[in-house]
């Protein structure tokens, strides 16, 4: 992984389209990988039938989903280049909050036969959704394909991690699983402080050392939040956007803007602390406690 793959990028404007010297991530994406249609509330699938289906679940239940459209072409690429940098060898990837499946279309047209594909999303219909999709019921046997209804803190795997390892009574248990990428689609600032830092401390203890971790945040929701929930909820706002500040600072890489996506959001790339990326998976993680390796 080079930060180059994700550096910051100007705002758009007037001039010459970016040069050999301004990567985007599609730029990073393998070249033997089918290509994702850019522009767009969504990066592909059915269209606008699943922008309405997402858009209705979305104001049922925006505090979980957080968002109005499904991620758009620039954001999944972006979203995806630790699946597409990688090691010479399988890997495992989790996605959190698979939504619709924009990012988990593409992840299965990234990844090789013998990688492990794990998405998580805690909205049945959502659930339903990506385990209807013909594209993931095509590739999924391939890539060990799961889907699993229910929030990451209660994935079993997490559990073992959260209580190091052992089982949840405190007894002898499976080691947790560990992950090379995870893929965060969760709606950070909608959750109290306190939740995020459990969510974030637990990514770090799902990577193996040297792991990668992306996820994204939409720009200017400070202002909005502030004007449309109140005082109260603009401060829980900035206590998280304060919160991811400072992991951005201990453990990110880098980052780039989607200004074509709904809305403009910015994907930021972090790597757990310890080892390497080649790392075999299984091995004994990081805690969130722990001090980030040099860079």
């Amino acid at each position: 992984m080079t930060t180059d793959q994700l550096r910051p990028d100007p705002a758009p404007g007037p001039g010459p389209a970016p040069g050999p010297d301004s990567p985007t991530p599609s730029g990073a994406v393998r070249p033997d990988a089918p290509p994702v249609v850019p522009g767009g509330p969504r990066a592909d699938g059915d269209g606008g039938g699943e922008g309405w289906f997402f858009l209705s679940e979305a104001l049922r239940t925006f505090r979980l989903t957080g968002a109005v459209a499904p991620s758009g072409a620039d954001l999944v690429n972006a979203l995806v280049v630790p699946a597409t940098s990688r090691p010479d060898r399988p890997i495992s990837v989790l996605e959190v909050g698979a939504g619709t499946g924009a990012v988990t279309r593409r992840l299965v047209r990234v990844l090789r036969a013998g990688d492990r594909l794990h998405a998580v999303e805690a909205n049945p219909r959502f659930a339903q959704r990506l385990r209807a999709d013909p594209e993931l019921a095509r590739r999924g046997p391939e890539l060990g394909l799961r889907v699993s209804e229910c929030r990451v803190q209660d994935l079993p795997e997490a559990r073992a991690a959260e209580s190091g390892g052992r089982g949840g009574d405190g007894g002898a248990g499976p080691a947790a699983e560990r992950y090379d990428v995870i893929v965060s689609g969760l709606p950070f600032t909608n959750f109290a402080p306190a939740e995020v830092q459990r969510i974030l401390d637990l990514y770090l203890r799902l990577l193996v050392p040297g792991g990668e971790l992306t996820y994204f945040s939409y720009l200017g929701t400070s202002a909005a939040r502030l004007l449309t929930s109140g005082p109260r909820r603009g401060a829980q706002h900035r206590a998280v956007v304060r919160l991811l500040r400072r992991f951005d600072r201990e453990y990110g890489l880098g980052g780039r803007t989607a200004w074509r996506n709904v809305p403009p959001a910015r994907a930021h790339l972090l790597r757990a602390p310890g080892g390497r990326r080649d790392a075999a998976p299984g091995g004994g993680g990081p805690t969130g406690g722990e001090a980030p390796a040099a860079r």
